[in-house]
C-alpha cells in the first residue's frame, strides 16, 4: 500500500519535478533547505493528508501544493525585501505555474492564498486552508531544524575558539 501511494504521488507530480524552471528551485534557499525541497514535502504532506480523509481533489490539491512556491528570486524587481517578497511570491508563483500547466480555480486559490492570514488572497476552499496549514506546519519544522543545526555550529565554533586563543 505504502509502495503504491508513493507511486501514485510521484505520477501526480513527475511532469512538474522534471520541468527545467522547477529544477532552478534547488539552488533557491528556503527555510534552510532548498525551496525545491520544501514545496516537494509540503506537495508529499498534502498528498498523504489527501489519502487518509479520502478527499475528492487529491490531484489537483497535491499539484498546487507542490507549486505554492514556484518563483525565483531574481525575478523580484528591484531586489525587493523580504516583507515586499512575502506578500508578491504566491502572485509570482502562480503566474510562473499557470505559464507551465493549466490550473483550475482550486489550484489558483491554493497558490494565491497559501501565505494566509499572513499575506495574500483569502482562502475560498477548505482544500487551501489544507494546504496553507500543512505549508506552515513544514516550514516550522524546517525553520526549527535549520535554527538548531545553525545554532549548535554556532555554538562549537565559540567553544573551538574559546579553546584556541587559551593556548
Amino acid at each position: 500500500m505504502i509502495k503504491r501511494s508513493i507511486k501514485d504521488f510521484e505520477t501526480i507530480v513527475e511532469d512538474i519535478l522534471s520541468n527545467d524552471k522547477f529544477q532552478e528551485l534547488n539552488n533557491e534557499l528556503h527555510h534552510g533547505i532548498s525551496r525545491f525541497s520544501h514545496s516537494r514535502r509540503v506537495a508529499s504532506l498534502t498528498y498523504r493528508f489527501a489519502k487518509l480523509f479520502h478527499m475528492k481533489n487529491i490531484e489537483a490539491m497535491t499539484r498546487a501544493a507542490l507549486l505554492h512556491d514556484f518563483y525565483l528570486d531574481n525575478e523580484f524587481i528591484n531586489n525587493e525585501n523580504s516583507a515586499k517578497k512575502l506578500s508578491a511570491h504566491p502572485i509570482l508563483a502562480y503566474e510562473n505555474a499557470s505559464s507551465y500547466y493549466e490550473l483550475g480555480d482550486l489550484e489558483e486559490n491554493i497558490i494565491k492564498s497559501h501565505m494566509f492570514p499572513l499575506k495574500g488572497d483569502i482562502p475560498v476552499y477548505k482544500e487551501s486552508y489544507i494546504v496553507s496549514t500543512i505549508d506552515k506546519l513544514a516550514g516550522a519544522y524546517e525553520m526549527s531544524c535549520f535554527k538548531f543545526s545553525l545554532a549548535l555550529n554556532i555554538l562549537l565554533i565559540f567553544i573551538f575558539n574559546i579553546i584556541t586563543i587559551q593556548r
